[in-house]
């Protein structure tokens, strides 16, 4: 029997009128934003591609993927976000971090009415400061209101979710990435994604897959761009972001619970792939503002 292994949780939803004060830069969010425009103009953007918002699209930004946002003038969005959980750990769009954008329906806009009138009041703040697009008590707010939800309101939330985001499926496969890697290769990103929390070392990764570890290093950065210590360290980077933003656990339990033994060589890594340290990262998250 076919099992969908997928879980998602709302966090905001609204219909907001901007200007061109939403201009906003290395925005990485935890969690996915997926909008609807009905009239203005705007663009979404990062360092591979730039695409136009205009009436009657929806676009779609997974999670921990790099965008810039910007309106000169008017943009009319209707626009919501939400975390996704999977039982392997393994996000849907993993291998297709990118900006997407679809032709919308008339059920598509039916889909967000309709969110907004059984999801009251789960707008957010703007502010004028990239930094500050994240904040950890509105990721416990939503949490708690979540479960407040009625068993109806819930299954029907879930359901419209899963709609908007079938939208996009179809396109997060990529040639290059998905059909092309040998399967070697395959089997070694699901293990280092399902197993953060342990020790893994390349010398592990080639035994498993029985290819020497020069040789399965190379072929990995061939096929995913990265040298496997530096994607498993980018996977990690990615796992504590998303506990310091959706959990009160301390930075060592996270650290730990990422994959990292010691804190010196956690708070470099996270340095390095986010451009702030975990102690600034949670502060940021505990500041009074977001960004749609």
């Amino acid at each position: 029997m076919r099992t969908f292994d997928y879980s998602l949780s709302l966090l905001h939803v609204d219909y907001v009128k901007l200007d061109h004060r939403w201009n906003f830069s290395h925005v990485i969010s935890p969690y996915y934003r997926i909008y609807y425009i009905d009239g203005g103009e705007g663009w979404i953007s990062n360092l591979d591609d730039k695409i136009l918002l205009e009436p009657g699209y929806l676009y779609m930004i997974p999670s921990f993927t790099l965008c810039y946002l910007k309106c000169e003038k008017y943009l009319g969005q209707y626009f919501v976000q939400f975390f996704e959980d999977s039982k392997d750990g393994i996000s849907l769009f993993e291998q297709n971090r990118k900006l997407l954008k679809v032709k919308a329906i008339e059920s598509d806009i039916e889909n967000f009415k309709r969110l907004l009138e059984i999801n009251k009041n789960r707008g957010i703040k703007r502010s004028n400061d990239p930094k500050v697009y994240e904040k950890n008590s509105f990721y416990r707010e939503y949490q708690k209101l979540n479960s407040k939800q009625d068993q109806s309101s819930y299954f029907e939330t879930q359901a419209i979710l899963l709609q908007l985001l079938s939208k996009f499926l179809p396109l997060r496969t990529v040639k290059k990435t998905i059909k092309e890697v040998p399967v070697k290769i395959m089997e070694a990103i699901h293990y280092i994604q399902t197993h953060l929390h342990q020790q893994i070392s390349v010398h592990f990764l080639a035994g498993m897959v029985n290819q020497h570890p020069d040789y399965f290093s190379r072929l990995f950065a061939q096929f995913t761009g990265d040298r496997p210590i530096n994607y498993i360290n980018e996977k990690r980077i990615e796992r504590a972001q998303y506990l310091i933003t959706t959990s009160s656990k301390s930075l060592e339990d996270i650290a730990a619970e990422s994959g990292f033994e010691g804190m010196p060589y956690f708070f470099k890594m996270f340095k390095k792939f986010t451009g702030s340290t975990p102690l600034k990262y949670r502060q940021q998250m505990r500041t009074d503002n977001m960004i749609y």
